[in-house]
This record gives structure tokens, C-alpha cells and sequence, in this order.
């Protein structure tokens, strides 16, 4: 029950901030969004872009990449679709509205699986991890931009600061480290393959899992 509330509590913020994301948030995710794009266009093939949102992404991805986008707010989606069809991008081969943790997809139908600001929205950010590990090839790459929260230090004085908006937007502005290497401890066939600070200050990292 209290995973429903969560999830519809997050679907209705977002669906306040679908007509001005762009504007707010295009340039401050700006070089998160275009590192984990740069990454997955490397692996190529077919990529799932979880939370693609209003599709502020999709036209930067190599046309030769597949992308199917995946967003839990219906009004994101009507944006991004709109942004398909005005700029012709013919790779996207699909958007739908769809839970992240409840993927509708068969098991290894992605040669790289991204998220982008996700992890610290979703009621459970352990199982969603499992999703995406789930639909995505052997030899495949989850890629995760995300904010990870600091242990000390004039930073956590910031994000602690911002707490009152992240909470509004659904993000858990104090997501440790320690659950990810946790969780990918938990699989044999995760290794992490990088973890990247990004700008602003650090504040985000990039972060890819290979799956063997």
C-alpha cells in the first residue's frame, strides 16, 4: 500500500512540473544526461531509457541506437512524444507509460539499460535495480546518473539545504553509496564499472554496472 502512495505521490509531482522541466532542469542535468547518452550510444544497439520524462534525451542518441523510453507520468510522455514527432526521430521505437520496478519487457531485451536521476525517486530502489539488471543482454550495461548523498562536509551542508525541494520532486537527497555497493554485492553477475563524479560540484555521479 504504502508503495502505491509513494508512486502516486512522485507521478503527481511530475505531473506539476511537465510544463516548465525543460526550462528548470535542462541546464543543471545537462552534462549528467549527455555522459550517460555518450556512454549508451558506445554500446549501441538497443537501449531503455527509464524516466526519459518530457524526452529532453532523445535526440541527442546516435540515430543508429533503438530507444524505447519509459516514464511513470503520463503528461512526461505526452511531451516526449510530441518532441518525436516534430524532430522525426525515427529510432524511438516506442514510449509508454510504465512503473520502473515492473518492467513490461521479456528478460535480456536491452543491450544497455539507462537511468537517469531515478534511483533516489522510486519507492524501491533496490528491486527497480533488479528490474533493469533483469531486461538487460549478458555482456550489457546498466548506466545510472543520480545524486549521491554526502557523508560530511560543506556539500552535505548544501544538500540539506535543498532537502525540502528534493522531497517535493520524490528524490531522497541523503541516498548513501552504500546501498548500491550493497545491492551489486548481492549479484554475481553485476560488477561496477565506474563511478564518475559530475558536475555541479560533484553533487551527481555517473555510475555503470556491467552485467556478465
Amino acid at each position: 500500500m504504502g508503495s502505491d502512495i509513494d508512486r502516486e505521490r512522485v507521478a503527481k509531482a511530475y505531473e506539476r512540473w511537465a510544463p516548465i522541466y525543460d526550462l528548470v532542469f535542462g541546464k543543471v542535468f545537462d552534462q549528467g544526461r549527455r555522459s550517460t547518452i555518450a556512454e549508451a550510444d558506445r554500446i549501441g544497439g538497443r537501449i531503455l531509457d527509464v524516466g526519459v520524462g518530457t524526452g529532453l534525451s532523445l535526440s541527442d542518441y546516435s540515430r543508429a541506437s533503438r530507444i524505447c523510453g519509459v516514464d511513470i507520468s503520463e503528461p512526461m510522455l505526452r511531451k516526449a512524444q510530441e518532441r518525436v514527432r516534430a524532430l522525426g526521430l525515427s529510432n524511438v521505437e516506442t514510449l509508454a507509460v510504465m512503473d520502473a520496478k515492473n518492467l513490461a519487457f521479456k528478460d535480456g531485451s536491452f543491450d544497455a539499460v539507462v537511468a537517469q536521476y531515478v534511483i533516489t525517486t522510486v519507492p524501491d530502489p533496490e528491486a527497480t535495480l533488479d528490474e533493469f539488471i533483469r531486461v538487460l543482454k549478458p555482456g550489457g550495461e546498466l548506466i545510472l546518473v543520480n545524486h549521491i548523498g554526502a557523508e560530511s562536509g560543506p556539500r552535505r551542508v548544501f544538500e540539506l539545504a535543498f532537502a525540502p525541494l528534493a522531497r517535493r520532486l520524490g528524490w531522497r537527497p541523503e541516498f548513501p553509496w552504500e546501498r548500491l555497493v550493497k545491492w551489486a554485492a548481492g549479484h554475481r553477475d553485476v560488477t561496477l564499472a565506474e563511478r564518475r563524479p559530475m558536475s555541479p560540484m560533484g553533487h551527481f555521479s555517473l555510475i555503470r554496472y556491467r552485467k556478465s
